[in-house]
């Protein structure tokens, strides 16, 4: 009974010296509207994001110099292929492919057997017709002493007249015929038609040729095009006479080039309009087919509210950038125009004021409405010292 008596004694004191202790202390019991009240007293202000001078800026009014670029092949106008205007054996070529060509050299020969012999068929023909033309006319001048005697009737007159002006006729037709034969054995020589390079050879020695069959292919190197293609939304801003500048492949230095001719109407079944650059090439640097891409540069006479690129994101389809108003943050959507790549900067048509501070770029776990400030460069210098100062132990 003692034992017991003792030990409920002890519980009775000890419960008691709680109930003091919370007294003194004044504790309150959780969940008490006194205790919420306590919680609400003990919350930390919310601290404001601060951004360096240097990761925020202000729209810029600018102009924005547009680009149109598109590509191609290298081709040379002055390209003329040389063709046999009549029929034979080739003999001989005195070109190589790559070899140098003047206006008029000689340049081969064709085994012409069959036109001068055609030619000389023409010839004798034409001697046919003359002798058979002077015999009409003798004949005419007898019957016409003989009309006048009385001795033939008008009738034979006639019909000796009428036979006259056919051999006459005749001879006509014989001698067209044989300069044709001529022209046509002048014309079947193997002459340069242009000055240049020979490209490429489509016979060799011993093959027979017929007439009109290409034989060489000339190309003058003086003067190259470059044969592009534009978009329909993007012609509209070029024009004949631009300056354009050509990156060709193989070479380091873009050439100078401008536009010589826009076509009138897009290609079938594209949606893209060809445009030929005329290039000067007086030192045959260049060698048609090679691979080009022009560049056209447009001028730019408005001045544009610009920002940075890294400072426009992207929500949903929707462009945004984020701006400091007032001391919070602001998403706001905004309509993009032109953009800058080469100075990595976007016009904004809609959604931005001139006199906005806007983060340059992309930060993360952003939230509207957060509270923010701008730090000076030197600012956030002694802050940093700061900081450093107090996560450093002291020694004791």
């Amino acid at each position: 009974m003692r034992k017991k008596w003792l030990i409920g004694g002890g519980l009775v004191i000890a419960a008691a010296a709680g109930v003091g202790v919370a007294f003194v202390s004044g504790a309150i019991p959780v969940g008490s509207p006194a205790s919420a009240d306590a919680g609400k007293g003990d919350k930390k202000p919310e601290t404001p994001l601060e951004f360096a001078s240097r990761e925020v800026v202000q729209p810029l009014l600018a102009s924005m110099p547009g680009r149109v670029e598109f590509s191609g092949p290298l081709v040379a106008p002055g390209t003329a292929v040389l063709k046999a205007k009549a029929g034979g054996t080739l003999i001989s070529l005195v070109v190589a492919e790559g070899a140098r060509v003047r206006a008029g050299q000689a340049l081969g020969q064709i085994d012409l057997a069959d036109a001068t012999s055609r030619v000389a068929e023409r010839n004798a023909n034409v001697a046919a017709a003359r002798a058979t033309l002077a015999q009409a006319d003798r004949t005419h001048a007898q019957n016409e002493r003989l009309a006048a005697q009385q001795f033939i009737s008008a009738a034979a007159l006639d019909a000796s007249r009428a036979a006259t002006e056919t051999a006459r006729a005749q001879l006509n037709a014989a001698v067209a015929s044989a300069d044709t034969a001529r022209v046509s054995l002048r014309d079947a020589a193997l002459v340069a038609p242009i000055a240049g390079i020979v490209a490429k050879r489509h016979v060799l020695p011993g093959e027979k040729v017929s007439p009109e069959q290409a034989v060489l292919t000339i190309v003058d190197l003086g003067r190259l095009e470059l044969a592009g293609s534009v978009g329909t939304h993007e012609v509209s801003r070029l024009a004949p006479g631009m300056a354009v500048a050509v990156r060709v492949e193989g070479l380091e230095q873009k050439v100078d080039g401008r536009i010589a001719r826009i076509a009138p109407a897009a290609e079938p079944g594209t949606r893209s309009i060809g445009v030929t650059i005329e290039l000067p090439n007086a030192r045959e640097t260049l060698r048609a087919g090679q691979y080009a891409v022009a560049s056209v540069e447009l001028i730019d006479e408005v001045q544009r509210l610009t920002v940075p690129a890294t400072a426009v994101g992207q929500t949903s389809g929707q462009d945004h950038v984020w701006v400091i108003e007032n001391g919070v943050l602001a998403r706001r959507a905004i309509t993009l125009g032109r953009r800058d790549d080469r100075q990595g900067r976007i016009e904004v048509l809609q959604g931005l004021q001139p006199a906005s501070t806007v983060l340059a770029a992309r930060f993360e776990n952003l939230r509207e409405g957060a509270k923010a400030s701008v730090v000076s460069a030197s600012a956030a210098k002694a802050a940093a010292v700061a900081s450093a100062a107090a996560s450093t132990p002291v020694a004791k």
